[in-house]
């Protein structure tokens, strides 16, 4: 018997999701010292993280022997306090992409759709298929969600519509006029998962808690590795109702944000200079990035996050080129947009090298 007639057959067809290179993988392929590289690929703080989260973290350590608080005690306390919720209704997560999943194991079975927009974060499309469930892709116009459009799409087999806001890879946001609209409108037998992990960068986030006091299904996903620097760590959370927290609990494993983490993210809830000055640097990193990418007469989408896209023409060739001379970017040909490439805000020094690498390389 061959090991492919054990397996479950969802995952022979499985798409794996590819994330950008790591700069020591960049730096041992092409020989390049890591030290002049700069990562600009996966959407990161280019300011590190907190001071503050970076001292808790390295004070849990001295308990790493310790496993952690399973249900995040603490953690959630302070989230619930941020959005003036109640602590039952935050769910913790390894990353908010753990959330994705849990969404999947709750409410995705074989012959069940879920619907979302393209180009979107690709991890959507990857939990239906892993699920069995069907994804239906609506396309976005003018590089943002169209809400009419995925209305259109549900049907009565859809059981999940994903809609992020700030959108990845594209940048562009959704009202909260227009959210709230379409949510209202949704069928009971829908849930909407609202993605907000890039929300802390937008200066007046739509606020969809009134939908949860409403009684709507609606999940809200954050992160901690954006704003608050914490890629690393992988800590995410969901807040929703009670009822719906429950559920996504019983399919949550135990101890699944590891104690380093939770200490680094409570810490960094209460450092509000650092992220102010992130969102300082960041819109004045998209406002240099804009007018350098349009002296070299290249298009870009406006962007409300901490990336944008620049449009090049030959993407692969232009990624590798880039690369080469040590600026790491996201070629988005897997997207359907071989022509683009997704930039991170990064320093106004990093900022400045990679636009002089442009230059160049675009000629």
């Amino acid at each position: 018997m061959k090991l492919s007639d054990l397996v479950n057959p969802t995952i022979l067809t499985q798409p794996v999701y590819e994330p950008g290179k790591p700069i020591e993988t960049v730096a041992r392929e092409l020989g390049l010292d890591p030290a002049t590289i700069i990562k600009l690929a996966s959407n990161e703080n280019a300011f590190g993280p907190s001071p503050k989260a970076i001292a808790a973290a390295h004070a849990a350590l001295n308990e790493a022997q310790l496993y952690p608080d399973g249900g995040a005690f603490t953690l959630r306390q302070k989230l619930a306090a941020r959005h003036a919720l109640a602590p039952e209704q935050i769910v913790p997560g390894n990353g908010s992409n753990e959330i994705l999943e849990l969404l999947g194991h709750v409410f995705l079975r074989p012959g069940d759709e879920a619907v979302m927009g393209v180009p979107a974060f690709v991890v959507y499309k990857l939990v239906a298929l892993l699920f069995g469930a069907k994804p239906v892709e609506v396309p976005l116009v003018n590089h943002r969600h169209d809400l009419a459009a995925l209305a259109l799409a549900i049907t009565p087999r859809t059981k999940l519509v994903f809609l992020p806001s700030p959108n990845n890879p594209t940048g562009t946001a959704n009202s909260e006029e227009e959210i709230l609209a379409f949510a209202r409108a949704l069928p009971p037998h829908v849930v909407l998962v609202f993605d907000e992990a890039y929300a802390e960068f937008l200066a007046n986030p739509p606020d969809l808690r009134p939908l949860l006091r409403e009684g709507r299904h609606v999940v809200c996903l954050r992160t901690f590795s954006k704003i608050f620097g914490l890629a690393a760590l992988r800590v995410g959370y969901g807040y929703t109702s009670p009822e719906i927290a429950a559920l996504l609990n019983r399919a949550r494993q135990p101890f699944n944000v590891n104690a380093i983490g939770q200490a680094a993210a409570c810490a960094a809830l209460d450092d509000g200079e650092f992220t102010a000055r992130c969102v300082r640097e960041n819109r004045a990193g998209l406002e240099q990035l804009a007018a350098g990418c349009q002296a070299l007469g290249l298009e870009i989408v406006p962007s409300v996050a901490n990336f944008f896209l620049v449009r090049v023409g030959d993407g692969a060739r232009v990624f590798g080129e880039l690369q080469a001379r040590g600026v790491i970017v996201r070629p988005l040909k897997p997207y359907g947009m071989a022509e683009w490439l997704r930039v991170t805000v990064g320093t106004a020094t990093q900022n400045e090298r990679l636009l002089r690498e442009l230059a160049t390389v675009v000629k």
